[in-house]
């Protein structure tokens, strides 16, 4: 049983949420007319939780069927509720799919996007030549061996500061396509490989496209002078090359650090 939320007369506060969500059934994070979002559900889920209608913010707008393990999103609220009981309240009304892990009172000035110092995301490759119903909801599947040690030069090349406009499809016009790269990890597991980046910030679709990148450098489609020549080279002739853009089902939102959240628990 949820009790009624108390009101703070005049007092309006912030809260953190910490997301965890499988995507496979919304059209991204961001709210979308007559889509369902994730961003739609939590609000109908707080909105049955503290009587008021309530905007989120998110830390990451996540494609449709972009899963995330922690996606960050903060909302202002004047209901008296502890931390503990709007996670419990908030999952009550969420569908399964989506489910509040944490919740933390912040700063009334806490922007998830602005505030964040970086973003970790996943990729999930499975390889392997027959479907599996199970993992391959997680996973972009490719029926032959990749080689690990080619994809893990290629991903070494993007760390650092690079401009990755030939990485992302359809930049806004006036904003930059450079990022930073701070690091890469890959890794293979009974012929699962999985790779992570953490970076500033990201483009839209740039892990996407990074994993294309990848799949075709592990399976000897790309070298490693093509590589360097796609960080290289931005020349608009060039921007629309022939990088495949993988599929949303193996991406997932890992990590995002901020400087003084969640509280106690300082990871930059």
């Amino acid at each position: 049983m949820i009790s009624q939320p108390v009101k703070y007369a005049g007092l309006c506060r912030r809260i953190a949420l910490i997301l965890e969500y499988d995507g496979t059934n919304y059209a991204g994070f961001q709210l979308q007319d007559n889509k369902p979002t994730i961003q739609g559900e939590v609000e109908k889920a707080l909105t049955g939780l503290t009587l008021n209608q309530t905007r989120i913010h998110g830390a990451g707008r996540t494609d449709a069927g972009v899963h995330a393990k922690a996606q960050v999103a903060a909302f202002g609220t004047d209901a008296g509720l502890p931390c503990d009981t709007f996670v419990r309240g908030i999952n009550h009304f969420l569908p399964t799919d989506i489910a509040v892990q944490s919740a933390y009172e912040v700063s009334p000035n806490f922007d998830p996007r602005r505030d964040a110092k970086s973003r970790t995301y996943r990729y999930t490759i499975l390889c392997r030549s027959t479907p599996s119903p199970l993992e391959e909801r997680h996973a972009f599947r490719v029926e032959k061996p990749l080689d690990v040690d080619a994809m893990n030069c290629a991903l070494k090349s993007i760390e650092g500061i690079h401009d990755f406009s030939r990485l992302t499809v359809s930049p806004e016009p006036g904003t930059t396509t450079v990022r930073e790269v701070f690091d890469t990890q890959i890794w293979e597991d009974h012929g699962t490989i999985t790779f992570e980046i953490k970076a500033n910030a990201f483009l839209r679709h740039q892990m996407r496209r990074i994993a294309g990148m990848l799949v075709q450098t592990g399976s000897q489609q790309m070298s490693m002078g093509s590589v360097r020549a796609i960080l290289d080279d931005h020349s608009k002739t060039n921007r629309q090359s022939a990088i495949p853009t993988l599929p949303p089902q193996g991406l997932c939102l890992i990590n995002v650090a901020y400087e003084d959240f969640p509280p106690n628990e300082h990871k930059t």
